[in-house]
């Protein structure tokens, strides 16, 4: 058994999601328990640095390089708050996505996460695997949705197909197979918005006071406008086969403001603009599960920041009609999840085994993801986990 710290900021950059978990076995039997988690929001300044840093052209090498250490910096001290003096194995980091490079054919060619692995390394005296997403990348894979493969591990139902759909700041599902099906495989991919244009369009609204839709309020008062979502779900990437990814070089806070400027002039209050925003997310994910999905979908398991907003969920249920549940209903807590995964993803690359599956990014085949970075823990966790 390890102890791994899992570290992740999402396309929202409104925090890093950091998760102490103890990882054991292997697959199919393999086990992971979340000991503690919590996010620890970016200092503001940061954060508006790491937002406008996801704007094309809005930052330059120099500034990229500077703010690589500073995350880095950032995210040891989460793991530093997260570990609380106790002993750790190994951190398996995702860093901070600035940039996710999809090709008009749907390629992705680069991506590019901040937070300097080494600086984690120095800081904790603990090996770091970062980097995660490059290798599949390279590997003719879209990258993502890599918490698909956790999916994979711990959430088949034992009879129905599940849509296990993550809300951060861009939607992501994965079509899970029942256990009982031995031959069929899982289909992932990002279904499109999350809450990324819901953040920013409140950002807009607010003048930067309100960088979200608390318990999805505002969105509740309004009437979004049917007419225009169907407009708004002909945009291309919705009817892209899958696997495809996307991110907030599409659906960011340009897009919010255009969405913002079309609203003003079709006559929306803010209240409908929020509702009619909220419903895109909603409406895409019901998109994606009527024309990719492989069967008929048994029941949807709901997890990340999004399942906090009941106007959304509830737009969901409406628009895809079958059972909802939550991934804290299955022992996983939804807001440290994706934390969980960078920490399993680690404890696979620390194994050389791989942490994805050609059909879930659609690359030539699975990678043992990441980069090692030793820390002065090293050669005894060489020494306890290969050395037998």
């Amino acid at each position: 058994m390890l102890r791994v710290i899992g570290l992740i900021s999402g396309t929202s950059a409104d925090g890093i999601d950091a998760a102490l978990c103890e990882i054991d076995g292997a697959p199919p039997r393999l086990t992971a328990r979340i000991v503690r988690a919590e996010t620890l929001p970016y200092p503001p300044v940061l954060r508006d640095r790491v937002l406008i840093a996801m704007q094309p052209g809005k930052a330059g090498a120099d500034a990229l390089c500077k703010l690589n250490f500073e995350v880095g910096t950032a995210f040891a001290a989460a793991a530093q708050t997260i570990a609380a003096g106790e002993a750790v194995d190994l951190v398996g980091s995702h860093g901070q996505t600035v940039w996710h490079q999809v090709e008009p054919d749907g390629r992705v060619s680069a991506t590019l996460q901040i937070g300097e692995g080494s600086v984690i390394a120095e800081a904790l005296g603990v090996t770091v695997i970062s980097n995660l997403r490059a290798r599949d990348v390279a590997a003719g894979g879209q990258g993502a949705p890599l918490v698909s493969y956790l999916d994979w591990l711990l959430l088949r139902h034992d009879h129905l197909w599940r849509a296990v759909q993550n809300i951060g700041g861009i939607g992501n599902v994965t079509f899970l197979p029942p256990l009982s099906d031995s031959a069929a495989r899982l289909v992932a991919f990002d279904t499109g918005p999350g809450n990324a244009l819901i953040d920013s369009a409140m950002a807009l609204l607010s003048g930067g006071a309100q960088h979200f839709d608390r318990d999805g309020a505002l969105g509740a008062l309004g009437t979004p406008d049917d007419a225009w979502l169907a407009a708004l779900l002909a945009h291309p990437y919705y009817a892209m086969q899958p696997p495809k990814t996307t991110g907030r070089e599409l659906f960011g806070t340009g897009y919010a403001a255009g969405l913002i400027e079309a609203g003003r002039a079709r006559g929306l209050n803010d209240a409908d603009l929020i509702a009619s925003i909220t419903a895109l997310t909603a409406r895409s994910i019901a998109a994606a599960y009527r024309d990719f999905a492989p069967a008929p979908i048994g029941e949807i398991v709901i997890g990340g920041g999004g399942r906090h907003n009941p106007t959304l969920i509830g737009m969901i249920r409406a628009a895809v009609g079958a059972p909802v549940r939550f991934s804290d209903d299955l022992g996983i807590d939804s807001d440290s999840k994706e934390a969980l995964l960078f920490a399993l993803l680690a404890y696979e690359s620390w194994h050389d085994r791989i942490g994805t599956l050609p059909e879930q990014t659609g690359a030539r085949h699975g990678s043992v993801l990441g980069q090692i970075t030793p820390g002065a823990n090293h050669l005894d966790l060489l020494r306890r986990t290969h050395c037998r």
